[in-house]
């Protein structure tokens, strides 16, 4: 069966919607292949020498190859960025060939890689995403909800510490304005970390350039043959 074509697919704007709801994403999914991974490598490396974690390591393998799959459907889905699969074909013939190529194909550890760092940076871009749209709301919004704090009135820094005072629609207004600023800016910085995440999709998810020659070169003999047939 051919693949799909690995030449490096066109970089899309990624829409707004969809690269914050990727971002709040990576948060629970980066905990659960952490979480779920390390345990499934401890307990098999641990306990390999009686056999028991053979079985349990073959597990783990297929798991974040399948993980690494759903994330390549999930950058598409969310993102319209399309990571070609990397992975060399399983052989013909038993298991232990099939297994044999799994694990010395790169694209198998670099999947591992990739579900690793997604715990990490599902907390950096949670954090950032959570911080940044709060505080723009907070600001765009201070002429509506203002009036309905304790006394009427909302204090800057803090209730105790009253630098600012804003108890009216005019005192909120500039606020306001900021706060403007801020969604723009929020705006530009949600697609910014979405577009950088699927850069290192690409990356780690996708086919070497080598691989990604390979990949070319058998579609096109794939095509050829078939033209060929068809042809006779």
């Amino acid at each position: 069966m051919a693949s799909a074509p690995a030449s490096a697919p066109a970089r899309t704007r990624p829409p707004l919607r969809g690269s914050a709801a990727y971002l709040l994403l990576n948060f629970p999914l980066g905990i659960f292949w952490f979480v779920a991974l390390v345990t499934l490598i401890a307990v098999g490396v641990s306990t390999a020498i009686i056999w028991i974690g053979v079985p349990i390591a073959a597990f783990a393998v297929l798991l974040w190859r399948g993980g690494a799959q759903m994330e390549r459907a999930r950058v598409a889905t969310f993102l319209g960025t399309v990571v070609p699969m990397p992975y060399r074909p399983l052989p013909e013939g038993g298991q232990k060939a099939r297994w044999t190529t799994r694990l010395r194909d790169a694209a198998t550890w670099r999947d591992l890689v990739y579900l690793v760092l997604l715990f990490p940076l599902g907390i950096i871009e949670f954090v950032l995403l959570i911080t940044s749209w709060s505080v723009s709301l907070a600001l765009l919004t201070l002429p509506i909800y203002y009036r309905y704090l304790p006394e009427g009135a909302y204090y800057f820094p803090a209730w105790d510490v009253r630098w600012i005072t804003v108890d009216s629609t005019v005192a909120a207004l500039p606020w306001a304005a900021l706060g403007v600023l801020f969604v723009a800016v929020t705006v530009v910085l949600t697609r910014a970390l979405a577009g950088m995440h699927a850069g290192l999709a690409r990356t780690l998810l996708g086919p070497t350039v080598g691989r990604a020659q390979e990949i070319e070169t058998d579609d096109l003999s794939a095509t050829r043959s078939t033209s060929a047939v068809a042809g006779w």
